[in-house]
This record gives C-alpha cells, structure tokens and sequence, in this order.
C-alpha cells in the first residue's frame, strides 16, 4: 500500500562509490553499468535544478519534473508541480549516497529533520506526506499548494498534509542510512522521534496486532487510517531493528526492539503458506485480511529486509514473477495494465540482491525509461493503476501512476543498477544478505 498517488481525476562514506561497486560485481552487465551511471546523474541534476541559487542548505526534491521538450507526457497536474513528496526524497537520499553524493544526500537528510523539528502546526515528532519542493528557505516547513487567482483560494491536497505510516518509516530509514555513513546526533534524534511517533500515533493493538496506515485528512479533522499495511509494517520492523542494533535508540532501544517484533509479527501474520505470497495487509476494521488484491511491493521487501524470517518467505518472488509480470517488467497490481518502472527495479534490487544479478532484458526495460531532463518515466503507458485508493473520501480504486518522469522510479534504478540495499545500507557485492540454505 504504497502512498505516493497520482491525483484522482486523472513517491566519511561507508558507502561504495558505484565503480568500486561493479569491481566486486562481475556480473554486472554494459546496460546495468550505464543505468548505474545515468540514473545517478539525473538525481543530481535534480538536484542542481531543484537548488535554484542556493548550493547548499535543506532541500527538497520535486517528484514530478516534465521537462519542456518532453512531448511523451501529459500536462503535469497543478497539485503536483511543486510537490515533493517524503517517500520519494527519501529514497533518492538513499540513492545518493549509493552514487557516492553523500554532501547531497545530507541535504535531503537535513530537510526532513527540519520537518520533523518545525512543522506548520504539529510538534509531535510526525513528517507530513509531501512538503514543497526547493530548498528550505521559510522557519517552518512548507507544504505543497498553490493560489488560485480566479477562486482567491489557496488550494492544497488533504493527503499531501496527511501522515502515512510507511512514509514515517522511511524517512526514518533515510536518517539511519545517513547516520551510519556518517553519525550525526541530529539524525539519531530523528529516526527517534519517527518511530516514537508511528508507535504513539499508529499502533493498533486489534488482532492482528500492528500498525495502521497513519492519519488523513486536514490538520482539524484528520482520522485514523484503520487498515493495516504488510509493506508499512515490514519498513517499521527494519527500521526499528537497525534503531536498536545501531544504538541510534539511545536509551529506547528496547522499546525499538519490541516496535521492530510487533512490526515484523505482523508481517509474519500475512504470510499466505498455501499461496506462497504476502497478502496485502487488512481491510478497513484492522482485523479482516485482505486476500484479493496484491502489491508488489508487499511481495518483494520483506525479501530486501534480511530479517531472520525471509529465508522462509523466498516463494513470494516466484509469485511475483507469475503474477505481477508485465511484458519485461512488473506491475504495481496482481495481474498488471501496465508496467510499474519502479516496481520493477525494485525486483531488480531483489534479485541482485539474493541471487546476484537481474536479467539483461529487464535492465534494457528500466533503461528505456530515461527521459530528456534524466529521471525515468513512472511507467510507459499513458497510466495504470493500482487497485487502491488515496484516501478514505475516495470515489474508488483512484491511485493511478502516469507516463511523468518520476523521482522514486529514478531512484530505485540508481540502487538496484548500484546493487544497493536502503533496508541495510550496503551493497549486494558486501554480503547485505545472507543466503539461503538450499
């Protein structure tokens, strides 16, 4: 239950530097290389773009960018033109560093800590969905929204201010990999009162016990999100352990230990023996398992995770392979409309992973992807679904992805084609994930 929709109506160094990377891959092939060296550029040209004159400081990266010779795009939508959403940043923090930009990386570090310190109207330790794209230049954390001339409105999106729970997570996961290539109090103190807030704020002790999908809605309204995620429950596992493990805890590091059981539980609970897959999480009482729909992503991090149980959870990427193939590559949804390019170098990440490589055809799919300004196309076709919805005021199934240059879909390239893990902060060729007894 990725939350980074499209709009309805139509996200020191310990770090290997991308050539030592391939040094100890030998499998990597010409197209992986180049997608390494290509998907890395375009992050930091979305960098260069975003800074505007500022070359250092905070910053945020727009997800969507439609540059102005590309004619393969549709407009991009008004809400989305300056919106950068969390879980993107996040991930293209991640990436960054995995290309050797540690400085860059920082920026995007330094910016969700800002959030979590100086939000508009909350002190709680939250991060929101989306903020506003460039760098940081007001005292509080700006969100996405744009005035409209002709209403005399301001106009914004209630799930961009909202706080889902797997973005919480990952925001937490950015800090943990930031910290460890380089150990910084400020990011300890954030993974910190991330997962403080996601135990405060979403634990939902119903059977089965876990965390539910955050908070939607305007700041003087929001409500529960009752559901009950897999892919939200197995970042919170991750990145609660490596809290613990690391000492980024502090003195919480059994509370985080406890978080990271609850969590990874959870997971466990929506393992499918029979079918050899993770169902998608609950229905809207918390309780119900979902049985219908699939997320890929639900199939393949539990994999990417490397917790003590994914050795019993290895038939999830044989389901994924039969269920959510599309073409070359792989779909958001069970039985796919189209190519999801991020979920696609997502089980490209998967297989590097565990068994070393990914095959050469699905690389040339993720590299034919490239747009002019150098980030990637969300998917080929003029847009797929995913069979969820945004938000509970929703009409229906209104989460689409869009053929719009995308910063998540870049930034999954750039860490599968590096051969790096954001659920361990190392690379496949260091030995992130212990192989399975055949």
């Amino acid at each position: 239950m990725r939350a980074i929709p499209m709009l309805r109506a139509l996200a020191l160094c310990m770090v290997a530097l991308p050539a030592a990377a391939f040094a100890q891959q030998p499998a990597a092939t010409s197209t992986q290389q180049r997608l390494a060296q290509q998907s890395c550029e375009g992050l930091r040209q979305a960098v260069k773009d975003a800074q505007k004159s500022t070359t250092s400081g905070p910053l945020f990266l727009a997800s969507y960018r439609v540059a102005g010779n590309d004619r393969g795009s549709a407009p991009l939508e008004p809400a989305l033109a300056n919106a950068a959403y969390t879980y993107d940043n996040a991930l293209a923090g991640i990436a960054l560093l995995a290309c050797g930009d540690a400085a860059s990386a920082r920026r995007i570090g330094d910016a969700v800590v800002r959030a979590i310190e100086r939000d508009p109207n909350a002190a709680d330790g939250r991060v929101r969905n989306a903020y506003r794209a460039g760098p940081m230049t007001e005292d509080k954390a700006a969100l996405p929204g744009r005035w409209d001339e002709g209403r005399k409105q301001w106009i914004a999106d209630a799930y961009q201010v909202s706080t889902a729970t797997g973005n919480v997570a990952w925001a937490a996961l950015l800090l943990l990999n930031l910290s460890q290539a380089e150990p910084t109090p400020a990011y300890s103190a954030g993974v910190r009162k991330l997962l403080g807030w996601i135990e405060q704020r979403t634990r939902a002790k119903n059977d089965p016990d876990g965390y539910n999908g955050g908070w939607y809605g305007w700041d003087n309204a929001q409500r529960a999100q009752t559901w009950k995620s897999t892919e939200h429950n197995i970042d919170i596992a991750v990145a609660a352990a490596w809290a613990a493990r690391s000492g980024e805890a502090g003195g919480q590091g059994e509370a985080m230990r406890r978080q990271a059981r609850t969590a990874l539980d959870f997971v466990g609970r929506m393992w499918n023996p029979s079918e050899q897959r993770f169902n998608i999480g609950t229905k809207e009482d918390g309780a119900t398992i979902s049985t219908e729909s699939s997320g890929l992503d639900a199939q393949l991090w539990p994999l990417l995770a490397a917790t003590d149980r994914s050795c019993a959870w290895t038939g999830a990427l044989d389901w994924a392979q039969k269920h959510h193939r599309s073409g070359e590559g792989y779909g958001f949804s069970r039985d796919p409309d189209g190519i999801w390019t991020e979920g696609s170098a997502q089980f490209a990440a998967t297989l590097v992973a565990r068994k070393g490589s990914a095959p050469e055809a699905l690389w040339r799919l993720l590299a034919s992807q490239r747009a002019d300004n150098g980030l990637y196309y969300a998917t080929p076709s003029a847009r797929i679904s995913t069979g969820l919805a945004i938000g509970p005021d929703s009409p229906g199934a209104d989460f689409f992805y869009y053929h719009w240059p995308h910063l998540g879909a870049t930034a999954w390239i750039a860490l599968a084609a590096n051969g790096f893990n954001p659920f361990t902060g190392k690379t496949a060729a260091a030995g992130a994930i212990p192989s399975c007894p055949t």
